[in-house]
């Protein structure tokens, strides 16, 4: 596991921001810093990529350099994923994108008790390729375990990658636990616990509302 905060930089202005309720009443600012952090994390995981050396012709001459040497799918969990996708396809400009629509049924209020409602799945092909799913909140983890259970159906990536901004411990042991394929978690921060009803503690609110509005 890979985690941001564990060296201190500037990506910790973000994140402070982002947390931060003197902040959170700008939602453009609110989703930038989104996308700034999905930049910085898409950096550190193409350091785990395959790269190849090519020939670059300058205008004086050519330079040897590598470049990665396959590009990574995206999929980005609807809707509090968008903004923090965009920083990696800033990155990732030629990257295959899938996108995927889950919720939380609000019922429940112990973790045992959440159930992820599954509607939406447009993905391009996974097979053999390096798969970065993308959701900025690993709170109970069960919408990240039912999302990769759905995509293992459409084939068997190289590598998945599954990165969050902001990760409870009880998430990242489901997650864990729960997820039979290899994979590597990457998140900026680790927080203390989920309260009762399984939303992060400090964390910083509802990811999705603070960016696009409250749901209805």
């Amino acid at each position: 596991m890979f985690v941001l905060e564990d060296t201190n930089s500037v990506a910790n202005h973000f994140l402070a921001e982002l947390r931060d309720i003197n902040h959170q009443n700008d939602r453009l600012k609110f989703r930038k810093n989104l996308e700034r952090l999905g930049e910085v994390m898409a950096y550190e995981i193409s350091k785990s990529f395959n790269f190849h050396e090519v020939e670059v012709l300058t205008p004086l001459g050519a330079k040897n350099t590598y470049l990665i040497y396959e590009e990574p799918v995206l999929i980005a969990v609807l809707r509090a994923a968008l903004p923090f996708y965009n920083g990696f396809l800033n990155f990732f400009d030629k990257a295959d994108s899938g996108f995927i629509g889950a919720y939380r049924k609000e019922e429940g209020s112990q973790n045992t008790d959440i159930e992820i409602e599954y509607l939406y799945q447009a993905t391009p092909e996974i097979d053999n390729k390096n798969l970065i799913l993308i959701d900025p909140m690993l709170a109970t983890g069960k919408s990240i375990v039912k999302t990769i259970d759905n995509l293992l159906l459409k084939g068997s990536p190289k590598s998945i990658q599954i990165v969050s901004v902001i990760a409870a411990p009880e998430g990242i042991d489901f997650i864990n636990q729960s997820i039979k394929a290899p994979f590597k978690l990457w998140v900026c921060s680790i927080d203390k616990c989920l309260n009762e009803q399984s939303y992060i503690i400090p964390g910083l609110g509802d990811a999705g509302d603070l960016s696009f509005g409250d749901k209805i």
